[in-house]
């Protein structure tokens, strides 16, 4: 039997999912659990239990005996406040709250570097503020640093990648002194590490949980970049399209890009940077136009070899953030033909334009050129489209290794991200 090597655990919105590979990376088995079976979603504790349910499944699968690394991954901005041993106080502040305090805002924006992401009406650094006026408060965590706090024993450790909405420099790999001007004291935040850096060996409730001793925890990252490493994508300029409701392009480029008015900021993946930006277009637009139902025969009409010209901006309503960065932005969608099928390939033409656009943004920017896109969502089994996207695009399309997070989480432990670099 292959031994299992490393284990990645994501804590996504409605529930837990963990994978163990082997030490080539390959998946040698991945198993879940869903919050709402157990309780409220911004529990802890609910996400603790869930992971415990996860890790029992897997262990009815596969020893995990030669388990080396374990690595989270969570959603980027969902906050948790402990007391001094540990002991969460009040509910998880979610990924999409909104920040209660104007005047905490107010100072974010006058002190926040123009590109911040912790700026902006759900700024994680601002609902941190709040949540530190709770009495008993000794430490500000984001979920993922919490899971593996309690699974190494001790908190105090945060990744680059989640840290950075709550306001921290990422090269520095430190607090600024802005973030205290802002109203959150810094003994209150935990040490930032570079993603995928090992913290320390697990502890007791982890080996009550089935771990081995000698596995070490990592820091980990967010669920987005978590993704975007399960995909296998790791040399520069190696980009994954997400085709979900809305459309998502991320880049790995060896130049940082931070611009605001786009929605871009630079996570940190092993040396490198994963550059992205998000389009209003996507699946939403195409299930309004059209409906589910009628998608599957729509597709299979597609004609790839024979271009529409009608170069449509697909869009629900006014308003896009990336490629272009318009509130008042208008949809394109005129003129329709009688024929609807010419309508959806239209449709998807414009999308892919968009999608080659973004890539262009990105470079323009001053992101690395792009040399091959993977895709993920419910978009990627669409050939037809895949073959719009890629006669726009003009570079290869790779298949995905996988696309769980947890996945990515465990190739992060495995081999700091990259496996290109091996560099953490």
């Amino acid at each position: 039997m292959v031994e299992a090597a490393a284990l990645g655990i994501d804590l996504g919105t409605s529930g837990v999912r963990a994978a163990v590979l082997d030490a080539r990376g390959n998946v040698l088995a991945v198993e879940g659990a869903r919050f709402a079976a157990l309780g409220a979603a911004d529990a802890p504790a609910v996400w603790w239990q869930a992971l415990a349910d996860t890790l029992g499944t897997l262990r009815a699968r596969l020893p995990l005996d030669g388990v080396r690394s374990v690595t989270v991954d969570g959603t980027s901005g969902t906050l948790v406040a402990i007391d001094q041993a540990g002991s969460v106080i009040g509910p998880a502040s979610m990924y999409h709250a909104r920040a209660a305090d104007a005047a905490v805002l107010a100072r974010i924006d006058d002190l926040a570097p123009p590109d911040s992401p912790a700026r902006g009406a759900g700024s994680p650094l601002a609902r941190a503020v709040d949540m530190a006026r709770r009495p008993g408060v000794r430490a500000i965590l984001h979920q993922a640093d919490w899971i593996a706090g309690r699974l190494r024993g001790r908190f105090g450790a945060t990744d680059a990648n989640n840290a950075l909405k709550t306001g921290a420099d990422p090269d520095a790999l430190a607090w600024p002194d802005w973030v205290g001007g802002a109203g959150l004291a810094p003994g209150l935040l935990p040490a930032i590490h570079l993603p995928g850096t090992p913290l320390g060996p697990v502890g007791a409730e982890a080996a009550a949980l089935g771990l081995p001793p000698g596995a070490v925890v990592h820091a980990g990252t967010t669920d987005g970049c978590a993704s975007f490493l399960a995909t296998g994508a790791d040399r520069a300029g190696d980009a994954v399209t997400a085709l979900g409701s809305t459309l998502v392009v991320k880049l790995l480029s060896d130049v940082k890009v931070d611009a605001a008015a786009y929605g871009i900021y630079s996570h940190r993946i092993g040396g490198r940077y994963l550059v992205g930006g998000a389009s209003n277009t996507g699946g939403a637009v195409l299930l309004a136009l059209f409906g589910a139902d009628r998608l599957a025969a729509l597709t299979a009409a597609l004609r790839p070899d024979r271009p529409t010209g009608l170069e449509y901006y697909p869009l629900l309503r006014p308003g896009e953030r990336f490629p272009v960065s318009d509130p008042a932005f208008p949809p394109r969608l005129e003129p329709r033909p009688a024929d609807d099928g010419v309508f959806f390939q239209g449709v998807l033409e414009g999308m892919a334009m968009i999608e080659a656009t973004g890539y262009a943004r990105l470079e323009q920017l001053g992101a690395t050129t792009l040399r091959s896109v993977r895709t993920v969502g419910g978009g990627a089994a669409n050939a037809g489209w895949t073959a719009l996207r890629q006669a726009r695009i003009g570079v290869p399309f790779l298949p995905s290794v996988s696309e769980d997070a947890c996945v990515g989480a465990a190739r992060l432990g495995l081999f700091g991200g990259l496996s290109e670099g091996k560099a953490a």
